[in-house]
């Protein structure tokens, strides 16, 4: 498990060490200064401000020449109880770096222990290459937080790119069961499948839903002839990638036009989106043409009917309709609403 955290550069991790180590230098002889008639020097002159660094400097670093002592019981018990834990904490800074790589396996091990007491019905995404991170994407602008994801992947660089999102990451085969479990999955509301092959998709399909039956599953396939295999092995939904593509191609070659529109609606956060919301009392009682938005299908229990369908009558209040609506009218209007079984009203399509 690789959690998201900021990473600083290695001239400014030295440099706020030495700023820090000065800080507590200068502290330290202002308070020598402040009781310098508690201090005696050998050479007989007064305490100044040089002697006061001086003495701070060989104290803290531990040298301690003994040519100026505390004399008096105030200067005595301030060196007791300030400067020497001063000291302690010159030092620490002084070789912190190497107490950073010592607990840098602990602290990552707590993190890792919060992050996993903490996590619910998060979204785990397999496969981070140019489909899982668009996926990433759209699940960002539709209302989910970078927290509520978690990436895996076979290439650390990969789940790097993914830290710098602020998503936790995972390295390993997501088809096995040890990987997915260090990614939570049997508390996750939601699963992508966005493997390269279409064998491993199933695969991974197959160990998710060994391993729980309360996600929702989505995948993808590049085949369609691998989309009832992969519905067989316990997907909810199945994204046919080179069929989606292929018509798209074919249809913006016979009408360009109609092309960019549909690229318009499969772009989620420009132009127009593919939205599903629940009826409101506006909605009910009219039939779906009459309906202020677009209506491209009526969802009614687990039936999901085209808007032209003769079964739908009108909507009822406990429909949910998948509408066409611009980005202008839905930041103008209220946010997003959350679905019944899949997170915020959601733009995209299944397979």
């Amino acid at each position: 498990m690789v959690l998201p955290r900021a990473v600083s550069g290695p001239l400014w991790a030295v440099l706020k060490r030495v700023l820090l180590a000065l800080g507590i230098l200068v502290l330290s002889a202002v308070i020598v200064y402040l009781g310098r008639n508690g201090y005696r020097d050998s050479s007989g002159k007064a305490v100044g401000w040089l002697t006061a660094f001086y003495y701070a400097t060989v104290t803290l670093s531990t040298t301690g020449y003994g040519d100026v002592v505390p004399v008096s019981d105030s200067a005595r018990l301030v060196n007791t109880l300030v400067v020497t834990p001063l000291r302690v904490m010159f030092l620490l800074v002084l070789v912190g770096t190497t107490l950073e790589v010592l607990t840098e396996r602990t602290r990552n091990e707590w993190r890792q222990e919060r992050w996993r007491s903490k996590v619910r019905d998060h979204t785990v995404v397999v496969g981070y290459g140019t489909k899982g991170s668009s996926a990433v994407q759209t699940l960002l602008k539709n209302g989910h937080t970078p927290e509520s994801i978690v990436v895996v992947d076979t290439d650390p660089a990969r789940i790097a790119e993914a830290n710098r999102r602020g998503l936790a990451g995972v390295v390993g085969d997501g088809s096995r069961s040890e990987v997915l479990e260090r990614a939570e999955i049997t508390k996750a509301k939601h699963v992508v499948i966005s493997a390269d092959r279409d064998d491993t998709a199933v695969l991974t399909t197959l160990t998710v839903r060994r391993l729980t039956r309360r996600a929702m599953v989505v995948a993808s396939v590049r085949e369609a002839e691998n989309a009832a295999l992969l519905r067989e092995s316990g997907a909810s939904s199945v994204v046919t990638s080179s069929d989606t593509a292929g018509q798209l191609l074919g249809v913006a070659t016979i009408s360009p036009k109609v092309g960019q529109v549909v690229q318009d609606l499969l772009s989620y956060g420009d132009g127009l989106e593919l939205m599903e919301r629940p009826a409101d009392a506006r909605d009910v009682d009219k039939e779906p043409r009459a309906v202020k938005e677009p209506v491209l299908a009526v969802i009614r229990g687990s039936r999901t009917m085209r808007y032209d369908d003769v079964a739908i009558g009108t909507i009822q209040l406990t429909d949910r309709l998948v509408v066409v609506r611009s980005v202008p009218d839905r930041q103008a209007g209220p946010g997003p609403r959350r679905g019944t079984g899949g997170g915020p009203g959601r733009s995209g399509h299944s397979g």
